[in-house]
């Protein structure tokens, strides 16, 4: 109850009751101070500033009382311990507009801070949304629906194509392409057949298959990457008060000034004045005025900071970790490369006229698939205003190649095993494959009439600001590394491109979560960029995390400290530059604010500030560190 009202009066809308008060015992005291006459007198049967000590007063005493009670050591002494002081002692000698303006700041400030820290929630119930709910489980060929959880260890389970596999398994019988995105981030899916392993939240694509169950319930790959996501959470401190750092020395330093004042001086005035001046306002508000402008500035370039604590901690991130597909890349398949081989395609023989022949082909073949890769040939033929001729006979081995008849010959396309199973002869496209595979790149072969007619190669498209990006992070100390579930040859193809530094493939969630804390071992400050489901845990294990936010998973985004509202990667060192700045700014705030106080203690001694002016002082001081981090807002980081 005592907490629930405390909240509020700590609230913005009793704040600014109290700051109406504070205003109106504020005109009196100017009267008095400045022209020497008797102060005025309002029609009111109370002081105001009594409203400001109560609203704004009970939540600081309450929260110093708290600390004392329920902090360990030297926590127990925290800003608010002083402001009470403070604040008691200017009542105790009946100045209480002092008290009320100590107190009003100290609320203006929390609310301030609390507006900026306000974390969005996680996306766990997203996560866990993905994971299926039924299985098909096959006992003495008996297909069973029955509730994933009862999956054991050992079962048959059967998955149709388009369904979500529910737990780790073996593949017993069918081939297939499964979508295991959710796992890698690969943008291909992967063919799978007898003996392949296939994980839990992963989608069978095309063939129906049969698998033995492996790892079920808490052990499956899925229950395992929502751990890790709640475990990292955990591990996400709130940011402590910058006020509240010093406190332990502030508090005792203040009240032995104050105390040796009235000792040497004999003046209680003196005294309580120290104690309003020492209070560290200016220095709680520091860091939130400037948190917000700096948010404020961000949102307008498209991008969404979700906590003050994650700005601040970019700016001390020395290395930058990004996944690739969908981050550095588009994570779209595109044609890259149509290469025939021999002009068996066509009778055409300049190379543009065989090369769209060769697309054509390939196009009308694949018209009716439903592969990626097949529908990805067939949209570069028709952006071309390639005519496509009408297959006959068409079929499809699921993950492996189809085949069809185009103008009255056979065409087959796909794997170097599928097209030699058909007695195709690949040897002349052995050293077109290896080059291309060196480059990260998916290739389907073409036969036409039992012939080795081409090859196209299929890759995803590098953003186009990845490499200046990277370039630029690099200007600024900043190290680059490439975490990517992805193969080796593709990872290192596009880290060339880009011009990142370091490249790390073929990971898992939990080996990407491995490399982030590797990373952090070695003293980095980490921001961990991404865009999948499966980049999830490893964002939020990271320092920092920042997720592609038009195209990126809702999980990846959730889970994120900031997002990229236009997938504009080139705005991470925008980032890096304005977290800089803000921390910059923060220390410089903190920094007037002591010495603004120091002056204050001397002026105090020295009887020319009394406890009215030296508030008036301290509120001064406040203002010049809100309108330094104001300026903020405003900079030009580009």
């Amino acid at each position: 109850m005592l907490k629930r009202f405390t909240d509020f009066l700590a609230g913005a809308p009793m704040t600014i009751v109290a700051g109406v008060f504070l205003l109106l015992d504020l005109v009196p005291h100017l009267t008095e101070e400045f022209t020497g006459t008797a102060a005025l007198e309002l029609p009111l049967p109370f002081d105001p500033a009594w409203v400001t000590i109560f609203i704004s007063g009970i939540p600081l005493v309450y929260l110093g009382l708290w600390r004392i009670r329920h902090n360990k050591g030297i926590s127990k002494i925290s800003s608010a311990l002083l402001i009470d002081v403070a604040m008691v002692a200017a009542i105790a000698i009946d100045e209480l507009f002092a008290a009320g303006e100590v107190a009003f700041i100290m609320a203006l400030g929390a609310i301030l801070e609390d507006a900026t820290t306000e974390r969005a929630k996680k996306g766990l119930k997203n996560l866990i949304a993905l994971a299926p709910t039924m299985a098909c489980r096959v006992t003495d060929g008996v297909e069973e629906e029955i509730p994933a959880e009862q999956v054991r260890v050992g079962d048959v389970l059967r998955v149709r194509p388009g369904e979500t596999i529910p737990v780790d398994g073996r593949i017993l019988e069918g081939e297939t392409s499964v979508d295991q995105s959710v796992m890698t981030g690969e943008s291909l899916p992967q063919d799978k057949g007898p003996g392949d392993d296939v994980f839990s939240g992963t989608i069978n694509r095309f063939g129906s298959i049969d698998l033995t169950a492996t790892k079920v319930g808490e052990d499956s790959s899925l229950s395992r990457l929502i751990r890790m996501v709640e475990d990292a959470e955990n591990k996400q401190a709130p940011m402590q008060r910058i006020a509240d750092r010093v406190a332990s020395w502030l508090v005792p330093v203040a009240l032995g000034i104050a105390v040796v004042s009235y000792l040497v001086t004999g003046d209680l005035v003196k005294a309580v004045t120290v104690l309003v001046v020492f209070c560290p306002c200016a220095l709680v508000l520091a860091t939130p005025t400037a948190i917000m402008a700096a948010i404020g500035q961000a949102t307008r370039h498209g991008v969404i900071i979700k906590s003050g604590e994650a700005l601040e901690r970019m700016g001390k991130v020395d290395t930058v970790a990004f996944d690739k597909t969908g981050t550095l890349t588009y994570g779209r398949l595109e044609v890259s490369d149509v290469l025939p081989l021999g002009g068996a395609a066509s009778g055409e023989k300049d190379g543009a006229g065989e090369k769209d022949a060769l697309l054509a082909l390939v196009a009308s073949a694949e018209s009716l698939s439903e592969h990626p890769l097949g529908r990805a040939v067939v949209e570069r033929a028709r952006e071309r205003g390639l005519a496509l001729a009408e297959p006959a006979g068409f079929s499809m081995d699921a993950g492996r190649g189809v085949r069809a008849e185009v103008g009255g010959a056979e065409v087959v396309c796909g794997s170097v095993t599928y097209l030699s199973g058909r007695g195709v002869d690949c040897a002349a496209a052995e050293g077109v494959l290896a080059s291309l595979r060196a480059e990260g790149k998916a290739t389907v072969l073409v036969a036409s009439g039992g012939a080795l007619v081409g090859v196209i190669a299929l890759s995803d498209v590098l953003r186009p600001d990845s490499a200046s990006m990277c370039e630029r992070l690099s200007g600024m100390g900043v190290r680059t590394v490439l975490l990517t579930g992805d193969s080796e040859a593709a990872a290192t193809y596009f880290a060339g491109k880009a011009g990142v530094s370091e490249v790390r493939a073929e990971l898992l969630p939990e080996e990407k979560v491995a490399s982030v804390e590797a990373l952090q071992a070695e003293g980095r400050v980490v921001c961990m960029v991404g865009d999948g489901v499966n980049d999830a845990p490893a964002l939020a294990t990271a320092d920092v995390s920042v997720a592609m936010g038009e195209m990126g998973s809702d999980i990846a985004v959730d889970a994120a400290d900031v997002a990229l509202m236009s997938d504009d990667i080139s705005k991470i060192p925008y980032l890096k530059r304005l977290a800089c700045a803000c921390v910059a700014t923060i220390k410089f705030g903190i920094t007037l604010s002591m010495c603004l106080n120091a002056i204050a203690i001397v002026l105090s001694l020295l009887g020319v500030l009394t406890p009215v002016t030296g508030a008036l002082w301290h509120n001064a001081g406040s203002v010049i560190v809100v309108l330094i981090a104001a300026l903020l807002y405003d900079r030009k980081f580009e």
